[in-house]
Order: C-alpha cells, then structure tokens, then sequence
C-alpha cells in the first residue's frame, strides 16, 4: 500500500526498560538507546493512500493520525514499532488496519492547521482520550546518521502487531527522514494514560515534512 505522510511532529521521552516490557507481547523486547526505553507520540497527515495499481478511493484520500508508540526487536534483531494506539479521522481506514493489519486503531475527531505554528487536535469518539499540541519548528534540518538518538527514534522499516497470542510483523520502506529542531509550545494529551504508560515530560522534539511510504503486507512472525 502505497502512503505519504506529512508534517509529523515526534514527541519523545525516555523511561526504564521494564516500563515498556510489561506491556508488550510475548516475542518481543523493548529496544534501547543507552539503556532507556523510549515513548512516542506522534501527530501528522496521512495522505495519498492507495494500491499500486489502483486510484485512491474517495473519503479515504487524506486524514489527520496519531500514533502512540515505542521501539522493539526480536532476539537483538529486527528492530522496529510496537504501536500502543493509532487515531485516525477516517473509519474506513481504521476498520481497515485493524481487520489487515492487526492493529489497535480508534476513530477520532482530528484537526491539523499551520499558520507558522502547527497545531494538532484530536478526540478519541469513545473514551475521549485527546490530545492538543502545538510546534515551532526550527530552521536546523538533519539528516539522522546511524548511531544517532535521532536515528534510533525515526529510523524504522518493520512494524509489529498481535492478535489472539500470535504476533505478525510487516516491512515499510520509506527514504530517510529529513528532521528539524522543534518546540512544543502545547502539549496536553491523554492517549499515554489512556494506553496504560505514564505522562512524562518531553525530552526530544522534532519535525520532518514527511516522506512517501511503502507499507507491505503482514505475516506471521
């Protein structure tokens, strides 16, 4: 499946290991940069979804998405994202991913608006867990070289999900991401609580642009 996404902000912080750990399924373990585990959430576009060889479909075209993540592998191999929940403001593609994907996606009311600063809303329809953000983005741009905490954090091409005990995992490929500093000027959110991991501060923001994206099927690990 074919997909861009843009304008993502990625907010981090880091915590202990077992934090993360008890929270994942069996067959995976939490990956690590000097020793932390680090907890994502990230806001952006998704836009220009479709089959290779297929239009795009109507009212599935573009829509705002948020994910809550962290980082895994399995046995010191295969690196990649262990997603705690997506949003989307589209339920096509949230009954999509969660039937083809194995996904934990939920339908949500979202907004993304730039007028110098981009500011991201979101609520969850069901239990209402919501997030409003708002980024400065700097004038730096870096490309994440390998080794790097940048690196580590936006640098995955394999994705994870589980469903009844088993666990699957498919590849995306992307070009690297070009990032800029940034600043959250607002950031009140309730997704981390809402999946059961704690609300810490921020310790690392950036910004990219967005990158075309190639998503592959999944299978069985």
């Amino acid at each position: 499946m074919v997909q861009k996404w843009r304008d993502l902000t990625f907010l981090h912080y880091s915590v202990e290991p077992e934090v993360v750990q008890s929270k994942l399924p069996p067959g995976l373990t939490v990956d690590t940069f000097d020793g932390k585990a680090w907890v994502a959430l990230v806001p952006f576009w998704m836009t220009g979804i479709r089959f290779p060889w297929l239009p795009a479909v109507p009212g599935t075209h573009t829509f705002p998405e948020t994910n809550v993540r962290t980082y895994v592998h399995r046995d010191g191999k295969e690196p990649g994202v262990w997603f705690f929940s997506l949003d989307a403001a589209n339920s096509l593609a949230v009954q999509f991913a969660r039937r083809f994907y194995n996904l934990p996606y939920f339908r949500s009311d979202m907004k993304v608006t730039e007028t110098g600063i981009v500011s991201y809303e979101a609520v969850r329809r069901r239990s209402g867990a919501k997030h409003s953000i708002e980024t400065e983005i700097g004038d730096l741009l870096v490309l994440p070289q390998p080794g790097s905490l940048e690196f580590f954090l936006v640098e995955r091409y394999l994705l994870y999900s589980e469903r009844g005990g088993r666990l699957f995992t498919g590849r995306v490929a992307h070009p690297p991401y070009e990032i800029r500093e940034a600043r959250a000027l607002r950031c009140k959110e309730t997704m981390l609580e809402a999946s059961g991991l704690p609300s810490l501060p921020w310790e690392h923001i950036c910004f990219s642009r967005g990158v075309d994206v190639d998503v592959f099927s999944i299978r069985p690990v």
